[in-house]
């Protein structure tokens, strides 16, 4: 998703709110997996088996889920079934999944999201068997969802020793490498 697109801004609303913010959301996770990895080192394994708690997925299958939350809101707003990205839950496994999550994303064309608002979707929330209109899925069922799962990521790293802050999560915020808010 490199550089500006001239026409952008006239892709459907839903590609706007997903394709471009699960790159860019991918983008900030392979980051904290790169860095777990270079800082970590074979240590890495240990975080990535990190649970934020109790009874809670580690943080290797966290970051996994929130992968696949990408395609598995994408694809039905797109009108197609979700492709399954599968590999290991290691630092080189889950970086594969996020590039071929980018690639997937890329491949879907703007224009099957047209009309997407009102698009039926039906789909499965544990063991719930739900149908939302396109824009109640994407608001009230998959971002929360996906970062949820980017968020549990994220804590069961630091708990595991890895600094890493809000510019780690979402790309924009900046704070000298020492600040503490506590």
């Amino acid at each position: 998703m490199s550089g500006e697109d001239p026409a952008r801004g006239t892709e459907p609303p839903l590609w706007r709110a997903t394709v471009p913010v699960f790159d860019a959301t991918l983008l900030r996770m392979d980051a904290t997996v790169a860095r777990a990895a270079a800082i970590l080192g074979e240590t890495v394994t240990a975080a990535l088996e990190q649970r934020p708690a109790s009874g809670m997925l580690p943080a290797g299958r966290q970051i996994a889920t929130a992968v696949q939350f990408t395609l598995r809101i994408a694809y039905p707003l797109a009108g197609r079934r979700a492709p399954e990205v599968r590999g290991g839950f290691d630092a080189p496994g889950l970086r594969a999944r996020i590039a071929e999550s980018r690639a997937l994303l890329a491949d879907l064309p703007s224009g099957d999201f047209g009309g997407a608002e009102a698009r039926r979707i039906r789909f499965q929330a544990g063991f719930a068997d739900l149908e939302l209109d396109g824009e109640a899925f994407l608001h009230a069922f998959g971002l929360p969802n996906l970062y949820f799962h980017q968020s549990m990521a994220h804590v069961a790293l630091k708990q595991a020793g890895l600094r890493l802050g809000k510019a780690d999560y979402d790309g924009i915020h900046d704070y000298p490498e020492d600040f503490s808010l506590g």
